[in-house]
């Protein structure tokens, strides 16, 4: 299978795109898929000095190399991409480039039903993998997972629609290798920042988590302190005017409505935070849309 990757790296490349510095893409500067920090580090194991990437570099043989070395290190052996069936090599390689290989390992381990669930690529997983009797629905399963978890991330209102028409139409092609035909050509989802990095660690988590939430939910601690000092000062005084009752009374009131309200935040925070779990577990599925067009 060793072709598989000169076969996979056009889809890759037509989802990618150029260079791209979107302010609220995570993987900041790109091109072509590699991100500067990922250059970077390449640069440094080759002794090589830094150097920005930059739109002009695209088209050179120089720039060529060093793509194509960095996918097939970084992404394309982190998936054991060599040793996989035709379309399930695709679907992988291009959820370890858009999320990274440990997710993309995770959608797998998910879809295959696995136990154990780590992000890494063992003989266990492969050895299920070489089991399963339909890699059309093992994609299909795969790609329900990955927009799963890329619609609980914080940037899906900037990239979701890009995010979206990727997993579709790599889902589709790979299904179509899977089953020994050629598929559609690969929608050029850059051009609707399709190409965005898709990290689980930007999956939206509750700005409080649940455990802390009721003492700190809505000001809870500080704010409950002050209406029970403010109540005790003022309850020897309880009867003595309409007005002393009726603040007393509003005291009360606001000290049972912030209550509620951190009781109400600790639900939505624990049930946030559980929904986003699963989206990192690779445990959440979403539908995904039919294949697009070209």
């Amino acid at each position: 299978m060793q072709s598989d990757f000169t076969k996979c790296m056009p889809v890759i490349l037509r989802y990618e795109g150029g260079y791209s510095n979107h302010p609220r893409d995570p993987g900041g500067v790109t091109l072509e898929g590699i991100i500067q920090r990922v250059y970077d580090g390449y640069r440094d194991r080759k002794g090589l000095p830094h150097r920005a990437l930059t739109a002009a570099m695209q088209r050179t043989p120089e720039w060529i190399a060093e793509r194509n070395e960095i996918y097939r290190l970084q992404y394309w052996n982190a998936i054991r991409g060599d040793e996989l069936p035709a379309g399930i090599d695709l679907f992988l390689f291009d959820s370890a480039v858009n999320s990274g290989p440990f997710q993309a390992v995770k959608w797998l381990q998910r879809a295959l039903k696995l136990s154990e669930v780590s992000g890494h690529l063992g003989e266990v997983t492969m050895a299920a993998l070489q089991a399963h009797p339909d890699h059309d629905a093992l994609i299909a399963d795969m790609a329900s997972r990955r927009l799963g978890m890329l619609k609980q991330l914080k940037t899906w209102d900037a990239f979701g629609g890009g995010w979206s028409k990727r997993v579709s139409s790599c889902k589709t092609i790979a299904q179509a290798w899977a089953t020994g035909s050629i598929g559609p050509a690969p929608v050029a989802v850059h051009l609707i920042s399709g190409d965005a990095k898709a990290y689980a660690s930007d999956v939206e988590q509750p700005a409080v988590d649940a455990g802390n939430s009721v003492k700190g939910g809505l000001g809870g601690t500080s704010i409950a302190a002050v209406l029970d000092t403010a109540k005790e000062q003022i309850s020897p005084l309880v009867g003595s005017s309409e007005l002393i009752n009726k603040i007393f009374t509003a005291l009360t009131l606001l000290s049972v409505v912030i209550g509620i309200g951190a009781f109400v935040y600790a639900l939505w925070s624990a049930h946030k935070t559980r929904t986003a779990q699963r989206a990192i577990d690779g445990d959440l599925v979403a539908d995904v849309p039919e294949g697009q067009p070209a």
